[in-house]
């Protein structure tokens, strides 16, 4: 399969700052970017989230993969192909793997059935235009100004708080209708996940205009780490951020076999509270440094409560929202306990 030349990636530092959606990939070893493709039916009874990639491990483990979680029914499978049929753009969001096809206009999925995982293929465009974080020059995306530090593990973005779907995939034989339905695409790249995070998504509120992502991560930094605070919340006139980077703290982080609860207060004393519940989930391959090992447990099925008040205490913003994506992970002992 033929793909576009990529720029040589000298000329594409400042380009991929300026579109943190795009592909990062220099040639770097251990090195993995993929986008988490969600997908939700009009009905809400249909949820899969879609994950392209590639994977350089510290040895000579090289692979590109296309990852899907079927969220209504619980269960997920991940798909190899060589290198040589990976290509992600500079510039914009284009990336493809084998047959299957991702882009600001919609997917195409070919995936033949295999002996450990079943057939997908079909189209599902988007019929409204992306919602991604700001980029300014001062804070590129969601990382903020952490995006100009190039040593960093890990780095995130958000390509689409939202955005209309059309379309249908069949899945094992079935078909799924996601015409009407809502989309959400970010974005992860570097050396390897944090070795534990508490991450949360959902853009099924009883306001359709409302998107939340929230995130509280491990960050190694120098010879030590700290714990890194990313949430961004989107309204039909507002955008507001919590991050490390902006001076907001976390108040409350708890988390139970239950529920998960993270309170997180601004510089200028607003406070926004989430309390999701945790249904069970389906195993999804993750990046640590020598492989895609496959050790985390994401559901596409938890709630999302979600509370915003003001300096004084007023009540901005209350919702909860539905098939919601919630991850529990790794070391998140650091992060209950931040002194320890």
């Amino acid at each position: 399969m033929d793909f576009p030349q990529l720029p040589k990636p000298i000329r594409d530092w400042k380009l991929n700052l300026e579109h943190p959606e795009s592909g990062h990939d220099r040639g770097r070893r251990p090195y993995f970017e993929g986008w988490y493709v969600k997908l939700v039916s009009a009905d809400r009874s249909r949820r899969l989230a879609i994950i392209p990639g590639l994977f350089r491990g510290e040895d000579n483990k090289v692979e590109a993969f296309v990852q899907v979680l079927d969220g209504a029914a619980g269960r997920s499978w991940y798909v190899a192909y060589p290198e040589s049929e990976y290509w992600a753009g500079r510039g914009e969001f284009v990336v493809q793997v084998g047959p299957n096809r991702f882009t600001s206009s919609g997917i195409e999925l070919d995936i033949p059935a295999g002996i450990d995982h079943p057939a997908v293929s079909g189209k599902v465009s988007y019929e409204s235009a992306f919602q991604p974080w700001p980029v300014t020059v001062r804070a590129p995306g969601a990382m903020g100004w952490y995006a100009y530090v190039p040593t960093l593990e890990c780095y995130h973005g958000v390509v689409s708080f939202g955005h209309a779907l059309d379309g249908e995939l069949t899945v094992a034989g079935s078909p799924s209708d996601f015409s009407g339905g809502r989309g959400y695409i970010e974005q992860d790249w570097g050396q390897a996940f944090p070795a534990g995070y508490v991450w949360m998504h959902t853009n099924h509120f009883n306001d359709p205009s409302i998107s939340l992502m929230a995130s509280v991560a491990m960050i190694p930094w120098r010879r030590g780490r700290f714990p890194g605070l990313l949430v961004g919340l989107k309204t039909r006139d507002q955008f507001y951020r919590f991050a490390t980077y902006t001076g907001a703290k976390t108040q409350v982080l708890q988390v139970t076999d239950h529920h998960v609860e993270l309170t997180v207060r601004s510089r200028d004393g607003m406070t926004c509270t989430m309390t999701a519940d945790r249904p069970d989930g389906a195993l999804l391959h993750a990046p640590i440094r020598s492989e895609m090992h496959k050790r985390v447990e994401e559901t596409l099925k938890a709630t999302v409560a979600l509370r915003l008040t003001d300096q004084s205490g007023n009540v901005l913003l209350e919702d909860v929202g539905s098939v919601a994506g919630l991850e529990v992970h790794g070391e998140i002992e650091p992060l209950l306990h931040p002194k320890l």
